[in-house]
């Protein structure tokens, strides 16, 4: 199998290396996999051309690429509409014509947060964001130009080892303040990218048909909760952590207040959905992912 990734620099894109490259090492010479990872600076994919060169005899497309400044996007749609839909729309046809799978990762802006009970892979879109507009047009467009070979997995509330994210955030926080608050009435998934990356090669190397996936860890927590939790990781006090709500911190952009999203589609395709956040965060610090 020889597979692409792009957005390779990012925190998904490093692990999705990472998994890869044990999967090689585990594999017989006959089975290995070979990689080929291309960050923004080696593939511009909102270039058609360049990606059709690119994803030529490769056979699975993983495209962790994105235009993922929120509150930009607010003032930058159209930037990041060229990333987030025209460039999932360049690795689409292109996957279709190389005869490619495609993994888009999406997210769970394409929602509006309004939700009382977890969000099922085909509930209308309904972005609140120009960042959810343009990750619910990247959908749209790579199924419709490779619905047989497209898998979209929509990801939310990230944090692993490689770049800045919401978990290192709080140990900063932690080591330069006595006290600090953090919101308390949005709901969602923390989900380590070492495991999402784990479940996109499992979806990619399965029978699953083409669809729509969730990729986030199971269970659900406030971001007061998972800031909690990581301070726990590592024998701080919690409680140091105090709640607050979202009108405390405006933002350009609106953030989905419900982001927890139904797990179905995995049990429907015979795979195992991805398992809970509290267990992975542990996994993730037993593995020194906090560690500077």
């Amino acid at each position: 199998m020889k597979y692409l990734i792009t957005g390779a620099s990012g925190m998904l894109g490093h692990d999705l290396q990472a998994v890869l490259a044990d999967r090689s090492a585990t594999a017989s010479s006959v089975t290995s996999n070979s990689v080929t990872a291309l960050a923004r600076a080696d593939l511009d994919i909102t270039n058609a051309k360049a990606v059709q060169d690119a994803v030529a005899g490769h056979d699975v497309v993983i495209n962790a690429a994105a235009y993922t400044k929120v509150d930009d996007a607010e003032s930058h749609e159209d930037e990041a509409y060229a990333v987030n839909a025209i460039g999932a729309q360049n690795l689409a046809a292109a996957a279709s014509g190389a005869g490619a799978k495609l993994v888009q990762v999406s997210t769970d802006y394409v929602f509006n947060g309004s939700a009382t009970t977890p969000y099922a892979e085909g509930e209308p879109y309904d972005p609140i964001s120009a960042y959810g507009r343009t990750k619910a047009e990247g959908e749209k467009l790579a199924i419709a130009a490779h619905p047989s070979g497209t898998f979209v997995v929509r990801a939310a509330w990230l944090y692993g080892e490689h770049g800045p994210n919401f978990a290192k955030t709080m140990l900063k926080l932690a080591a330069s303040k006595d006290t600090w608050g953090v919101v308390d009435d949005q709901l969602g998934q923390p989900t380590w990218t070492h495991d999402l990356a784990e479940q996109l090669v499992r979806l990619v190397d399965s029978d699953a048909p083409a669809g729509i996936y969730h990729g986030t860890n199971s269970g659900q927590a406030t971001w007061l909760e998972f800031a909690r939790a990581v301070l726990v990781t590592q024998g701080l006090d919690p409680e140091r952590i105090t709640p607050t709500d979202s009108s405390a911190f405006v933002r350009p952009a609106p953030r989905p207040s419900y982001s927890v999203l139904g797990h179905d589609a995995w049990a429907a395709a015979g795979l195992t959905p991805m398992r809970d956040w509290r267990e992975a965060l542990d996994a993730a610090n037993a593995q020194g992912i906090f560690v500077s």
